[in-house]
């Protein structure tokens, strides 16, 4: 088995980072998930958090905002829905995301409302998360890594 796989995170604007990675934690609709060479493949969509790779040249972090990922013994591919590198920058970008989601909110259908709160929860946690040190792995209520 080798010790890095192939990680590739793309959104519609552009190619966001491609490269070998030795672990990738995203966070999956089902709850937080690290992938790593030799995983079990899988496909999973995504909800916003923040996407933690282990890359050769270190630890990259991005913003995603929903999307979907392919895991193979030896590949990542992540398609984002929208992906900011995690920096102070971005922040606002997420902060303004939120109040959209927080806007259309109101318009949506009771069958539909638990979903769209836990989109803003989960873009809450991300806004935090922006501005913290630690990852956050949004209000599923898996713990952040160490």
């Amino acid at each position: 088995m080798a010790d890095t796989m192939q990680f590739d995170l793309v959104s519609p604007e552009a190619r966001i980072v491609s490269g070998k990675a030795t672990s990738v934690q995203i966070p999956g609709a089902g709850g937080a998930l690290t992938a790593m060479p030799g995983h079990a493949p899988v496909i999973t969509t995504l909800r916003p958090g923040i996407l933690r790779a282990e890359m050769e040249g270190g630890v990259q972090e991005y913003a995603v905002l929903g999307g979907f990922a392919e895991i193979t013994a030896d590949t990542m591919s992540v398609l984002a829905e929208h992906a900011f590198p995690r920096t102070p920058d971005n922040r606002g970008e997420i902060e303004a995301r939120l109040e959209e989601a927080r806007a259309k909110a109101a318009e949506v259908p009771a069958e539909q409302r638990d979903a769209a709160e836990l989109f803003i929860a989960d873009l809450a946690d991300l806004v935090q998360a922006m501005a913290s040190d630690r990852s956050l792995q949004g209000s599923s209520g898996a713990p952040a890594p160490a």
